[in-house]
């Protein structure tokens, strides 16, 4: 599968991490597509596949993965890669 262009963001419902995932893309002005992992199973399956774990949120971005992150790992992520 290619990667994707325009960022993924997989979620969990209920998860206060993948909200404040949400909420720094936001604040960037960054699009991306958000994918409940917990009603989509072939998403489940990507998630892991991409990043050899379960939790959320995780982020797909081009050929980036961040994984299991809080939003200052998700800001440092961010500035590594010029991506904001």
């Amino acid at each position: 599968m290619t990667a994707p262009m325009t960022p993924i963001l997989y979620v969990k419902t209920g998860c206060p991490w993948c909200s404040e995932a949400e909420a720094v893309l936001d604040r960037h002005g960054i699009s991306y597509d958000p994918i409940d992992v917990l009603r989509d199973r072939d998403a489940f399956k990507r998630m892991k596949e991409i990043s050899g774990q379960t939790k959320a949120p995780t982020l797909e971005w081009e050929d980036r993965v961040l994984a299991d992150f809080g939003p200052e790992d998700l800001e440092e992520f961010l500035k590594e890669n010029k991506l904001k």
